[in-house]
């Protein structure tokens, strides 16, 4: 497990992302994989997940895993879905690529592999975020859209927000067609400042999601940097264009203590 500096500095949350190491899955599982979307043994996974739980500081009530789709869709965690049966709060969850709550206990999470994670913490009204950024969320500002939506649930200030910027592919590593280049460039992205070319164009999925939280109103300084490419580090964490699809995905997430 990869923790984050923002443990120190706030007592009442935990946020972590997972490494490949330590779990029960297999092949191109292998082996911390905790994603039941991704093709893996549904066995291993809530294996995985209860070993989660158990090695984390503070026991979650419950791990909330959204089925994510590289959509924009934001879903508030509420006592709702806390409340609601199984069956329910799968669909509540699917086609969501952030959520957001206020509610203690409640360990919210994103997969990726290769995509950028960002979580987010309103200090002041005690709420969090999970986001899941791929390039398509990127252009279409996800990381923005998150904090507006915390503004309306919970009253965040974004000069309130803390965040961390986890393990997700580099700009060296991040290789694209120019329809993703102009997808970002028309979508009015600083391009000097999250792009570059060398054979073909390649984009810096961290800085763009970095500079979104900054346009929002975040402190540069309260954004914690991870800085880890997990193309390149793939023996720790699971890289999708390493392994394919059908492989294992890390969890990043943050719980508000109980």
């Amino acid at each position: 497990m990869l923790v984050y500096g923002l443990n120190e500095s706030y007592a009442d949350i935990f946020c972590f992302s997972t490494t490949r190491h330590g779990g029960y899955s297999t092949g191109q599982y292998s082996s911390f994989n905790c994603n039941h979307y991704c093709g893996d043994n549904p066995k291993d996974v809530e294996r995985n997940r209860k070993l989660l739980a158990d090695i984390m500081p503070c026991s979650p009530k419950e791990f909330v895993i959204p089925h994510q789709i590289h959509s924009t869709e934001v879903r508030k965690i509420d006592w709702g879905f806390v409340n609601a049966g199984d069956v329910e709060k799968k669909d509540i969850i699917e086609g969501v690529d952030a959520v957001i709550s206020d509610i203690p206990g409640i360990c919210l999470c994103i997969s990726t592999a290769d995509c950028i994670p960002v979580l987010c913490y309103d200090v002041h009204n005690k709420a969090i975020a999970a986001i899941h950024a791929g390039w398509r969320g990127t252009v279409a500002r996800i990381v923005e859209k998150t904090l507006t939506q915390m503004r309306k649930e919970y009253g965040t200030r974004t000069q309130d927000v803390v965040a961390v910027i986890g393990p997700g592919i580099s700009l060296h590593a991040f290789e694209v067609g120019d329809e993703v280049y102009k997808a970002f460039h028309y979508a009015g992205f600083d391009m000097d400042a999250i792009s570059c070319k060398y054979s073909k164009w390649h984009i810096d999925l961290w800085e763009a999601n970095r500079l979104q939280l900054i346009s929002s109103g975040v402190n540069p300084y309260n954004i914690e940097m991870s800085g880890i490419c997990t193309y390149t580090e793939n023996e720790d964490f699971f890289s999708a264009r390493r392994l394919g699809i059908n492989s294992g995905r890390i969890i990043s997430g943050i719980i508000l203590k109980d």
